[in-house]
C-alpha cells in the first residue's frame, strides 16, 4: 500500500520520538549551543585571518608598484641621457 516503508514502523518512530522528546530536549540544548559557539568562533577566526591576508597582500602589491615606478623612472632617466648624448654626437 505505501511505497518504501511500513506504516507501523513510521508510527512507532513518531510515538517514540514524542515520548523521548521531553527527556532528550534538555540534553540536546547545551550540545547544540556548544556547536553553535564553536561555529561562531571558527567564523570569527576565519574573518580575522582573511583580513590579515588581505592587508599583507595589499602591502606586497604596494611594494611591487613602488619598485615598478622606481625602475620606470630609472629607465627614463637612463634613456633620456642616452638621447642627449646621441644628439650631442651628431652636432
Amino acid at each position: 500500500m505505501f511505497k518504501g516503508g511500513n506504516i507501523v514502523t513510521g508510527l512507532a518512530i513518531g510515538v517514540g520520538a514524542a515520548v523521548l522528546a521531553p527527556f532528550v530536549k534538555p540534553l540536546l540544548r547545551p550540545a547544540s549551543k556548544a556547536l553553535i559557539k564553536a561555529g561562531l568562533e571558527a567564523y570569527d577566526q576565519a574573518r580575522l585571518t582573511a583580513a590579515e591576508l588581505g592587508e599583507r597582500t595589499g602591502d606586497v602589491v604596494a611594494e611591487a608598484r613602488a619598485e615598478m615606478m622606481e625602475e620606470l623612472q630609472q629607465s627614463k632617466s637612463e634613456n633620456g641621457g642616452e638621447k642627449k648624448n646621441a644628439k650631442d654626437a651628431k652636432a
